[in-house]
């Protein structure tokens, strides 16, 4: 799958790419790089980036890469540890 091609498949993915703002800026085999612009949207109450947010893109992130052969896969578990607030105006998510 080019990233062109996951671009198309995925703007089906609604909360993660209008609701949400994620953007697939490549795609390899087994890889995906999103990006997320930090907006007053993905702020929590303590004016950090929230937690769902972060864990959006990189469940999007996960669903991305592991979706560049013809089976679709999806997750039945994970697990996120934040490790501090996230910093900047935009995050990165790398899958492989």
């Amino acid at each position: 799958m080019t990233t062109e091609e996951a671009r198309l498949f995925f703007q089906k993915d609604k909360f993660a790419t209008e609701t949400t703002g994620i953007v697939i800026e490549n795609v390899l085999e087994n890889y995906s790089k999103c990006s997320l612009k930090i907006c007053e949207k993905h702020m929590n109450a303590a004016n950090s980036v929230m937690g769902g947010a972060i864990f959006t893109l990189a469940d999007f992130s996960f669903a991305v890469a592991s979706n560049t052969k013809d089976s679709l896969t999806v997750t039945a578990s994970s697990t996120i540890n934040y490790l501090g607030p996230a910093k900047g105006d935009s995050l990165i998510s790398e899958c492989t």
